[in-house]
């Protein structure tokens, strides 16, 4: 019943068919037509029907490499301007002209990133476009698994398409406005999934919330997209949206799914009551909105955390979604469902859109099966969830494949030494083996085929790789040694770039074209410019294609900052190719530290705590990049010499007043070290630890800390003539302390139990 009334619906919902057939017709005899003739009900409201006073090769971007002058200039014409002349005779104010390649209004629609030819050229298309092809391809094939009660209870496309459409008329019944938020706060699961394109279909706008934030850190996402409704997890996640509701104008309903509801409330639903709301909704009513929406309007906010702290909400319209999906898919060689059906675990975090391009949009483009690891599936159970679905494709941050790697050297620690021989034989056979076959050799060594039977087989089967053709690590920097480590065991982890802004992935490592710490080359259709190389031809890696976001809502001036007048993303990230065109990133303007689990982390707001909650406190400087958690180094205020600038090792007068207030007799710098005060100890202590209970999530806490002898200086390099920090020059002159943070394998639990120096 499910799928015949999904096939109905599909059938009812689409574009009228002499709409279809001509578009159909003209992109098909000229895919610039797309975006150069008058686009059908699907994409253009009446309302919105000005004529755009461009030319048609104002609305085509090439799809060459754009690296030389000319070109660069020529796309600055294209795109100088967010608005374009228009006749605006009749239109809405909540109508802007679709000329500009970004836009900062929730109601906004942008200029496509068109190529001539090739994938770039390729029709643009809805998500509700995206599911209905689907639906006609897959609808009969399983498109999510979840776990309950030990079983895998299992939706057909047919059964999660009739299920979306539900949640979308259920959105509209309690209230959904046009381009509002909803909020979805939870661990990955069928519901999320259906939330998510049930509010893009109704019109609203999916917005992922990290489970770890805090209640304030709710309220700025949910407030920033004036979000009409709140779907939550559990009850733990319910009490942060109830400390804030009364700040949230918009809220009208929240939704709990995941567990029962402990205490009714107006206004707040079960997963179940929700689902009946739009029983007597009209089809019709839905049909409208979806015939409103146009590829080229925003549908999905992914909230990044720049350098200030500061979340912005990257807009990302139904094409940047769509196209991203097929353009990637196609370049990892994803095989389409009526061939072999691929399968995925969901289990990294949805608020993210590495996980969403992966789970949601790619697996319903090629009709992928979906199953959903358990909500600690990051505390130990997704190795089991592995083992029991075996899929064909994998993608885990840095950390992940980490505490993989630490896992399997505890367990290989513990067996018999000729075991531990035969393991490490293997391992040197298998890092030789594929780091020739990474430079082109072809030859398989009789060797390796031995230990790929008595050795690699065996441990893949144990962490549920068996099957799996397609290892992937995004989101974060990962080390050589790991890379080499899961390269000699003959499981090649291949690296994939990318950001929020660019809908996911830029660039992606093939089995049979990667290289150790490069992250491939750019996804096809994708283009990618080295801004101001420098000698060694490093330098800003930008970005050009139709996975480039709308803009950050209601933040133009940041939107300025990241796409330049020439359309190029400036990702923050210093890069260069080498001579293959493999892209390596070699550093980061932005001062953003992305620790081992993927959380982008803005290391200013935090040490500003830190100074204003501990009064001694000079300087502090966080870190942790690419690590399991954040340090930080801390220096305490003393005299300068006013000659030479030299910081002293006496307590300034503030400091030596501080230190008796809290009954230490200490004046200099090298006591409180020495000794380790107890009481002054105890008090960074406490700062940090009321620091920590502000922090927006667990990732964002400091789990270690250190007093340095001296504080940072001109003099010492550690300061710009500004007095900015300069935190390469930090790093390196601590590296020592910094070393010593991580040298433990575990990560401290909480932060009462710090290394003191």
């Amino acid at each position: 019943l499910l799928g015949a009334g999904a096939e109905r619906g599909c059938r009812r919902r689409s574009c009228t068919e002499v709409e279809a057939m001509r578009w159909t017709m003209l992109c098909e005899s000229d895919p610039r037509m797309a975006l150069a003739e008058p686009l059908p009900g699907a994409y253009l409201n009446s309302d919105s029907q000005g004529s755009c006073e461009v030319s048609l090769d104002d609305v085509l971007l090439n799809s060459s490499a754009r690296t030389d002058e000319a070109h660069s200039t020529k796309m600055g014409e294209n795109m100088k301007t967010e608005g374009c002349q228009r006749d605006t005779t009749g239109l809405k104010a909540s109508s802007p002209p679709a000329c500009s390649v970004w836009t900062t209004r929730r109601d906004g629609e942008v200029r496509l990133r068109m190529d001539e030819q090739g994938i770039g050229s390729e029709a643009p298309k809805t998500v509700h476009q995206l599911f209905q092809e689907a639906v006609r391809k897959y609808g009969d094939y399983y498109a999510l698994a979840s776990k309950k009660g030990g079983q895998w209870m299992k939706l057909t496309y047919k059964m999660y398409y009739d299920e979306c459409w539900k949640a979308a008329k259920s959105f509209l019944k309690l209230g959904l406005e046009r381009f509002h938020g909803v909020c979805i706060l939870g661990f990955n699961s069928a519901e999320w999934f259906i939330a998510d394109i049930g509010a893009i279909l109704a019109g609203g706008f999916a917005v992922g919330i990290y489970t770890t934030n805090s209640p304030e850190a709710c309220h700025y996402v949910a407030e920033n997209c004036s979000a009409n409704i709140v779907v939550v997890e559990n009850h733990k996640q319910l009490e942060k949206i109830l400390e804030i509701q009364h700040k949230l104008p918009h809220l009208k309903a929240i939704i709990q799914y995941g567990e029962e509801i402990k205490e009714k409330r107006p206004n707040l639903y079960s997963w179940s009551e929700f689902m009946g709301l739009g029983k007597d909704v009209p089809d019709t009513q839905l049909d409208d909105i979806i015939a409103s929406q146009k590829p080229n309007q925003c549908c999905t906010l992914i909230y990044t955390s720049g350098t200030t702290g500061q979340p912005k909400g990257v807009m990302l319209s139904h094409d940047n979604l769509t196209w991203t999906a097929a353009a990637a898919g196609r370049f990892i060689m994803l095989a389409d469902a009526q061939e072999k059906q691929e399968l995925v675990v969901s289990y990294l975090p949805l608020s993210h859109i590495a996980a969403q391009m992966s789970d949601i949009w790619s697996a319903m483009t090629f009709g992928v099966q979906v199953f959903f690891a358990q909500p600690d599936a990051l505390k130990g159970t997704l190795v089991d969830t592995l083992r029991e679905v075996r899929p064909t494709a994998f993608l885990g941050v840095p950390r992940v494949w980490e505490k993989m790697e630490e896992k399997m050297k505890s367990i290989g620690a513990k067996s018999s030494a000729f075991r531990r021989k035969v393991a490490s034989w293997a391992k040197g056979v298998g890092l030789q083996t594929n780091l020739k076959r990474m430079n082109g050799y072809s030859e398989v060594p009789v060797n390796f085929r031995l230990a790929r039977h008595l050795v690699y087989k065996k441990v893949r089967r144990a962490i549920g790789l068996d099957r799996c053709t397609k290892c992937y690590t995004g989101a974060a920097p990962i080390t050589r040694e790991t890379l080499e480590f899961f390269l000699s065991l003959n499981i090649p982890v291949l690296e994939l770039y990318g950001m929020s802004e660019s809908s996911g992935p830029h660039t992606i490592s093939l089995p049979h074209a990667f290289k150790l710490t490069s992250c491939g080359k750019e996804v096809t259709g994708c283009q990618t410019l080295i801004h101001k190389p420098d000698g060694d031809g490093n330098g800003e890696i930008s970005f050009s294609g139709r996975h480039i976001f709308m803009g950050y809502l209601n933040m133009e001036e940041k939107t300025r900052e990241a796409i330049d007048d020439d359309g190029w993303l400036h990702s923050g990230d210093l890069g260069k190719h080498d001579k293959d065109g493999f892209l390596y990133i070699t550093g980061r303007i932005k001062e953003l530290i992305i620790t081992a689990g993927g959380e982008n982390v803005p290391p200013v707001p935090i040490e500003d705590a830190v100074k204003e909650a501990v009064p001694i406190i000079s300087n502090a400087m966080l870190v942790g990049d690419k690590a399991k958690f954040l340090a930080m180094l801390l220096t305490l205020k003393c005299n300068v010499d006013v000659e030479t600038g030299e910081p002293g090792d006496d307590l300034t007068a503030e400091a030596v007043e501080y230190c008796q207030k809290l009954g230490s007799k200490a004046t200099k710098v090298s006591e409180i070290i020495s000794s380790k005060d107890k009481a002054i100890y105890a008090a960074i202590q406490k700062g940090i630890t009321a620091v920590n209970e502000r922090a927006v999530s667990n990732a964002q806490k400091v789990q270690k800390w250190v007093l340095l002898e001296k504080d940072f200086s001109l003099v010492g390099g550690e300061l710009g003539p500004t007095m900015k920090l300069k935190r390469p020059v930090v790093a390196q002159k601590y590296r020592e302390q910094i070393a010593q943070f991580y040298a433990d394998a575990d990560t401290p639990t909480s932060t009462e139990t710090p290394l003191r120096q």
